[in-house]
């Protein structure tokens, strides 16, 4: 890239982050109501572009119009329900411990609450062009919690995130949001992606994509002199465990249920069951010969696009042209026509599978690899082997639950969201969904980016220690005006009235640390 063009794409970054860092001064400050009103007006400019949206999204990705208005309809539906929590407010966790001046020695009025880290970073998802991207749950969990943001589009549906940000800056001027309180960056490519990420106004950053990307930001934040949280959902092959017992009672109907969940969207779900497993035996063959069948008999489809549908076709000739692999689906696996992913189903026994990490790489598409196991014992080894994981499923009777207890306790050690007799396809948009997991499934298990929790991702708490009533922010007044639940003096109370009592320096005691 010449030196001319970097210097552009850096001036208007820098341009981009010094809006973002204004912007947030004042909108950080704005009450829970007021940011409530800006998600859900963004939530109904969407709905009025709904059309609009699905056709041009279909015509850049080739996902299906029935799926895209499904998934505008989650995206409007995580705008509303991240306004409803900081409507409501009691989410900042506000904690208070009044001064006690009869203790001895006297003790310290200390209030805690959650605060916005600053302006964010969302990278677009290719596979999830309304809700993994502009306006999807990383920008309304970001906006939710105080903070600005700054998404950087993705290239394989640039047409569709403009008009989805169009639909954010009217909803922006309606409601009388800080200028820039949410910007979009469609250009500068890799280079532009790198000085969002290590431009000092930066406080975080959300991406959705490959591991190899996933990692690539990760480097760029630990380049900066103060590091800060990538939360980066980097792929799973989110493992499934088939049982005997339910094998053997259910072979048929769990072939169909599954063919479908790793042939659905041409298998580019995060969530896309990729390593299947079970103990080695006639009712697991029973089950991958219906499996393979039923996968042959699924048409090749459109991929995002030709980029993703190449490399799809490449790891899956890299991986049937190993010894180790036998190819279990009557399709050979090359693609029906340009652009095309076509279904296909490995095996592999426990031992090889075992011997490299080549096999618990993702393949981004309508493939799974079934790693065959002599034993429980050698389960948990494939499952220990395979590494982090966004879920895991246990597909089990009552009778295989008792049997194989052990290796079902170590699956809930592995993944973020641990699943029973359903297919992992899929992700519900509620207060309990848990979308993380262990490395390498994300950077940090701790969080997800799925559900109302994701808010934590851009919040850090405050203790403040001592203040006069009227400088403390409203969630941690005394008559607590906003009416939320809050922690005080150990108890859980939304009753405001708290008594007054500021500790003179002279008497002050605290512990060293």
């Amino acid at each position: 890239m010449p030196s001319e063009i970097e210097d552009d794409i850096k001036l208007h970054i820098d341009t981009v982050m010094q809006n973002a860092q204004r912007a947030f001064a004042l909108y950080r400050q704005l009450p829970g109501r007021q940011r409530c009103a800006f998600l859900y007006r963004i939530a109904e400019e969407l709905e009025l572009q709904r059309d609009r949206l699905v056709e041009q999204a279909h015509r850049e990705t080739f996902l299906s119009p029935t799926r895209l208005q499904s998934e505008i309809g989650r995206t409007t539906r995580q705008l509303k329900m991240f306004g409803d929590l900081i409507a409501e407010g009691s989410w900042v966790e506000a904690a208070i411990d009044t001064a006690e001046n009869q203790a001895a020695p006297a003790s310290v009025d200390i209030r805690k609450m959650q605060v916005p880290l600053g302006p964010v970073i969302v990278f677009g998802a290719s596979n999830f062009p309304f809700a993994f991207s502009t306006a999807g749950g990383d920008t309304a969990s970001a906006l939710a919690a105080g903070a600005t943001v700054v998404i950087k589009g993705h290239p394989a549906h640039p047409e569709t995130s403009r008009l989805v940000f169009e639909a954010i800056k009217t909803a922006l001027e309606a409601t009388n949001m800080p200028a820039h309180t949410v910007q979009h960056v469609a250009t500068g490519g890799n280079h532009g992606g790198k000085l969002l990420v290590v431009h000092p106004y930066t406080k975080a950053v959300a991406f959705t994509g490959s591991q190899q990307v996933g990692l690539t930001l990760l480097a760029y934040a630990r380049e900066r002199i103060d590091p800060i949280p990538i939360f980066a959902e980097m792929g799973s092959v989110n493992p499934v465990v088939f049982y005997p017992d339910a094998l053997t009672r259910h072979a048929r109907q769990l072939a169909t249920q599954y063919a479908q969940s790793i042939t659905m969207g041409v298998g580019q779900f995060c969530t896309n069951p990729g390593l299947l497993m079970g103990i080695q035996g006639q009712a697991l063959q029973n089950f991958l010969l219906v499996l393979g069948m039923e996968m042959g008999r699924t048409a090749p489809q459109k991929m995002l696009h030709t980029g993703i549908a190449h490399h799809y076709a490449t790891r899956v000739k890299e991986i049937v042209a190993r010894p180790e692999i036998t190819v279990l689906t009557p399709t050979p696996p090359l693609p029906a026509a340009e652009g095309e992913g076509v279904p296909v189903l490995a095996s592999i026994e426990a031992a090889d599978f075992l011997q490299h990490t080549l096999f618990t790489h993702e393949i981004f598409g309508p493939f799974s690899l079934v790693v065959i196991c002599q034993s429980a014992a050698q389960l948990q080894q494939v499952l220990q082997h395979a590494g982090g994981q966004l879920t895991t499923t246990m597909v089990a009777t009552d009778s295989d639950i008792t049997f194989f207890a052990e290796t079902i306790a170590f699956q809930q050690t592995v993944s973020g969201r641990v699943i029973l007799n359903q297919a992992p396809t899929g992700v519900e948009v509620c207060a309990s969904m848990v979308h993380g997991g262990p490395y390498p499934a994300t950077t940090d298990a701790r969080f997800t980016s799925v559900g109302t929790s994701a808010i934590k991702r851009w919040v850090r708490p405050v203790c403040y220690q001592n203040f006069k009533d009227s400088m403390l922010p409203d969630a941690l007044k005394n008559s607590n005006p906003l009416g939320i639940l809050r922690l005080v003096n150990n108890q859980y109370t939304r009753e405001g009235g708290l008594p007054v009592q500021a500790v003179p320096p002279a008497s002050l005691h605290t512990d060293a640390h």
